[in-house]
């Protein structure tokens, strides 16, 4: 009851930064992505703090479809899956031995690509659910020879089950005669260990790019990443929609004369008399220092109005050009917009900032305020 009443009686503190999570928009995504595959299941890729999104948030909305199991990248993230998300998840990276007892390991199955780790696991982890992952021309991770493998870990394969086969694709978002060789080098994987009475669950080669572009029943899952939070140049403008939106607040005003500067390092200079907001997001909050004097935000006061970056983006601030429109400190900014074609789209931002969607996403500080709505 104490407890209870301070949480009423302290004071509230609103945000300046917040992050929107358009709720309906990642279960719209998840369910066109089925409509691609409808014979696999969908994976959502949740790593990278859900590229951007909260990892916390997302696993919250995903509860909601019908993916067997969420995909991370850490032990961390895992962490913070159990507590969010109600079925399993699947660790994409190997890690250091020791911190594999910290798993849940009923709920947690486990990318594997070097003999050592398989054996650790064998040995201190009997029954661990793995998914073995093979290079198939990305030559980043991934088991190189499966036949020198298998030979390797003969005798600890009874300790292990091998429910999932994979690898991952070179070209993101486009199709590539690479992408053609790694499907047919991953079927052969498939064959060996189909030779050595081996028939994993979970066949997953394709990411987001692999939903729209790979057509083989033999695949029984697919690893749904920037797809899921709406972005992908396979897609039709309309099938998939961006769930993030992104909105700062003005905290002060300055009336500068022409030929005024602002910001770092005189790349602005003002053309007539103008009005400067100061907005508090800055290259530490994720935005990149190449939008600066190039970008546009959307001041929402009295009126809307598009106002561009003045001067060099700060490290937790910027400043806008709003010409003659009247502004008021407390008026919201839409930094980025779930709207797609829209100038602060994620698309268009990181295209001015000759960067891509991924980038843009990942780099928004996670101590940023979130909320689905």
């Amino acid at each position: 009851m104490l407890n209870l009443l301070r949480q009423l009686i302290k004071p509230k503190y609103e945000t300046l930064n917040r992050i929107e999570i358009i709720k309906q928009n990642i279960l719209d995504n998840f369910k066109h992505l089925q409509t691609r595959q409808p014979q696999a299941a969908i994976f959502p890729v949740l790593k990278s703090n859900a590229y951007g999104h909260g990892l916390k948030e997302v696993c919250k909305i995903v509860n909601k479809t019908k993916a067997p199991l969420v995909v991370v990248d850490s032990f961390p993230e895992a962490q913070i899956v159990y507590r969010y998300f109600k079925r399993r998840v699947l660790l994409l990276s190997e890690m250091p031995h020791r911190a594999y007892k910290y798993c849940k390991f009923k709920r947690t199955e486990f990318c594997v690509y070097s003999v050592d780790t398989f054996k650790y696991l064998a040995h201190h982890h009997r029954g661990a659910k793995i998914h073995l992952f093979v290079n198939t021309g990305m030559n980043r991770e991934g088991i190189s020879d499966l036949k020198v493998f298998l030979e390797a870990v003969k005798k600890y394969l009874p300790k292990l089950e091998i429910v999932g086969l994979c690898s991952h694709l070179a070209s993101r978002d486009e199709e590539s005669e690479l992408n053609k060789i790694q499907e047919n080098k991953f079927f052969l994987a498939l064959d060996i260990l189909h030779h050595h009475r081996i028939f994993p669950r979970w066949v997953h080669l394709g990411n987001s790019a692999g939903i729209f572009t790979l057509h083989d029943d033999r695949l029984t899952a697919y690893r749904a990443g920037l797809a899921l939070y709406g972005y992908s140049n396979l897609a039709e403008p309309r099938e998939l929609k961006p769930a993030l939106r992104l909105l700062s607040t003005i905290i002060g005003e300055q009336k500068i004369k022409r030929g005024d500067k602002v910001s770092y390092s005189e790349t602005y200079e003002a053309k007539t008399d103008t009005n400067i907001a100061l907005v508090p997001f800055g290259y530490y909050e994720g935005l990149d220092r190449r939008l600066s004097n190039r970008a546009e935000f959307l001041v929402m006061g009295q009126r809307k109005f598009w106002a561009q970056i003045a001067g060099r983006v700060c490290m937790n601030l910027i400043c806008l050009d709003c010409a003659n429109n009247r502004i008021r400190v407390g008026d919201q900014v839409e930094i980025i917009s779930s709207v797609k074609g829209d100038p602060n789209s994620i698309d268009n931002l990181a295209n001015i900032s000759q960067n891509i969607p991924y980038e843009v996403l990942v780099k928004l500080q996670g101590n940023i305020h979130r909320q689905i709505v």
